[in-house]
């Protein structure tokens, strides 16, 4: 089993800067991919960065590519994502998910084992 706690959210004006963290546990040797969703009001969870946790490869949503950066601390065993220049189109609630099953799509929530609780980010216009 693999715990994922996030935190960082917040309110903050458009233009602003946030940074999410996602704090893993337990077995964290298999969280192959850590992945950053959000999900807003009356829409389907939509996919926003994803990293590896060994080659450091990531993957962005066309949204928010030169604008939020995902990274990882491998010894903390914590993604971060840093949000800048925040749009009020970015207000969601940001999950963090970790563990990719073996042939799914980075980008599709259903591929996921692992799934926090959520932090609420709210973009002010």
């Amino acid at each position: 089993q693999v715990q994922l706690v996030e935190s960082g959210g917040g309110l903050v004006q458009a233009g602003g800067s946030l940074r999410l963290s996602c704090a893993a546990s337990g077995r964290t040797f298999s969280t192959n991919i850590m992945g950053w969703f959000r999900q807003a009001p009356g829409k389907e969870r939509e996919f926003v960065a994803a990293i590896t946790w060994s080659g450091g490869s990531t993957y962005y949503t066309d949204s928010v590519k030169g604008r939020f950066t995902i990274s990882r601390d491998n010894a903390k065993n914590t993604a971060y994502l840093q949000m800048n220049s925040l749009k009020p189109e970015d207000t969601a609630v940001y999950y963090c998910a970790a563990e990719l099953r073996a042939g799914s799509n980075v980008r599709n929530p259903r591929g996921y084992d692992y799934w926090g609780q959520g932090t609420q980010v709210t973009v002010s216009s």
